[in-house]
């Protein structure tokens, strides 16, 4: 007969036994600990993925260990997989069809590992994932495509390895709508692609990580961040005093962008132009796609548009089609006209999140330009002043006398007049000399001409003279002398 005591000895030992019994069952790898669908093979010294992986987990981790390659299908046994944890391994490199099978999952983690470039095909069947981190690599170079095919990524993290390029345009919202962070700080970015950045949409900017680099200070590169700071933008506003950049490149001359002493003066100026995300240039005529840059996501929210002539905009636009409202909020000018320019505001509202927020968009339709231009407008003004010059030099140096004869200094003796000039009127306006205590001063204000010119064959001894009195001295007439004959 069993004591009461023993038997529960038994029950013990038999309830162990089943544990055991179930573990093998199930395929739970040694070294390995296994909880509902969870797989834990952290710290287990592992220098290759154990085999027969329990098919029902979701979770597994795998890391602070040595494992340094993926093989193809390593994941087949494992389709509900969502989380799965490589941080802390010896990976170099990635295979191609290293996530071939998981499909369903959403959490990768492979930070602190030894990579050194992301491919086109290393994440391409990943069409689930949202979270992705490869923080504390030695990435120097990422594909362009390497995520395109991660249309629900949310969060991208690259700090920590040494990048110096990357191509933010593949970041675009129609590629990754639901992206949220993407973190490219400490790395080793020394310029930006200023303009190539401004193009993101405003949720992207929002949690585009970009301090601690060595960037060289620049205009461009102060007025970007300046600008996003004004815009509120939390990679700015949460790590003001880390973003800092290299004065001529020297490491010993660290500025910080964002404080107000900073060295930057001359790009203060620049302050007041936005940049190309804030401006819209298109021909008459011609279709223009508005993007409405807001920090909201897509699900739950609409959208609104106030037009420069303060007309509002509602979904899905206007009865005349002029205006179209997409479903991601860009707004679309079906033929923009010069009237259709202005500054166009949108208007964002997320009703589960409680939360609004608008952009502004300055739009201005233009008529294309002549290739060929008749004239520029400064050349003609140059030529005619040129012109005016030279005619203004030619009447004060080449203008002939008029008056030769009687300017000149008259003889000694004076000669009686011939029969030939005594048919000339004589017109002078400079005095001659007097000459003898006999010659005859005329006064400064009378003015003498010939009424009558003198006969052919006589002489007149009495002519008529006309004497004109005059207020001015300046006159071409005054001081001519009476010729006597």
């Amino acid at each position: 007969m069993v004591s009461g005591q023993g038997l529960r000895g038994w029950v013990e030992i038999l309830v162990t036994l089943l544990l055991v019994r179930g573990s093998f069952a199930s395929g739970c790898p040694s070294s390995c600990i296994c909880a509902s669908d969870l797989l834990s093979c952290t710290r287990a010294a592992l220098t290759k993925v154990p085999e027969n992986l329990p098919p029902i987990s979701v979770i597994l981790d795998l890391s602070h260990n040595s494992l340094s390659f993926l093989s193809s299908n390593w994941l087949a046994g494992v389709p509900h997989l969502h989380f799965l944890s490589l941080n802390h391994n010896e990976f170099k490199k990635l295979s191609a069809g290293a996530f071939h099978n998981a499909t369903e999952l959403r959490h990768l983690d492979l930070s602190s590992n030894k990579l050194q470039n992301l491919q086109e095909g290393h994440f391409r069947h990943l069409l689930s994932l949202e979270e992705l981190l490869l923080y504390n690599n030695h990435i120097s170079h990422v594909e362009e495509a390497a995520f395109t095919r991660l249309c629900n990524i949310r969060k991208i993290y690259l700090s920590w390895n040494n990048l110096s390029t990357f191509s933010f345009s593949s970041m675009h919202n129609l590629t990754h709508p639901n992206l949220r962070t993407l973190d490219l700080s400490s790395n080793k970015f020394l310029e930006l692609p200023v303009e190539e950045m401004s193009s993101l949409p405003a949720f992207i900017k929002n949690g585009l990580y970009l301090h601690n680099n060595p960037f060289t200070c620049s205009c461009p590169l102060y007025t970007l961040f300046t600008q996003w700071k004004h815009r509120g933008f939390s990679s700015v506003l949460e790590f003001s005093r880390e973003h800092t950049c290299l004065y001529m490149g020297k490491p010993r001359a660290m500025v910080r962008i964002l404080e107000s002493q900073n060295g930057l003066d001359n790009c203060s100026s620049g302050l007041g132009q936005e940049l190309a995300d804030t401006g819209m240039k298109v021909l008459v005529g011609r279709k223009l796609m508005v993007t409405c840059n807001t920090s909201l996501p897509q699900e739950n929210t609409t959208y609104l548009w106030i037009s420069p002539a303060y007309d509002f905009i509602f979904p899905p636009g206007t009865s005349n089609q002029s205006f179209r409202i997409h479903p991601n909020g860009s707004l679309e000018i079906h033929k923009a006209q010069p009237w259709h320019s202005g500054i166009y505001l949108c208007i964002a509202v997320n009703r589960r999140l409680s939360y609004n927020a608008t952009h502004e968009v300055n739009v201005t339709v233009h008529y294309p330009k002549h290739e060929v231009e008749s004239f520029n407008t400064g050349l003609t003004t140059l030529l005619g002043c040129v012109v005016s010059l030279v005619l203004v030099f030619i009447y004060l140096y080449m203008t002939p006398c008029r008056c030769f004869r009687c300017c000149s200094k008259p003889p000694q003796t004076p000669s009686p007049p011939q029969e030939s000039s005594a048919q000339s009127s004589i017109l002078c306006g400079t005095p001659p000399v007097a000459e003898g205590p006999n010659s005859r001063k005329v006064g400064a204000s009378r003015h003498v001409v010939f009424l009558e010119p003198i006969k052919e064959g006589r002489v007149e001894k009495n002519p008529k003279i006309l004497q004109l009195r005059s207020d001015s001295d300046s006159s071409v007439f005054s001081d001519c002398p009476i010729v006597q004959t």
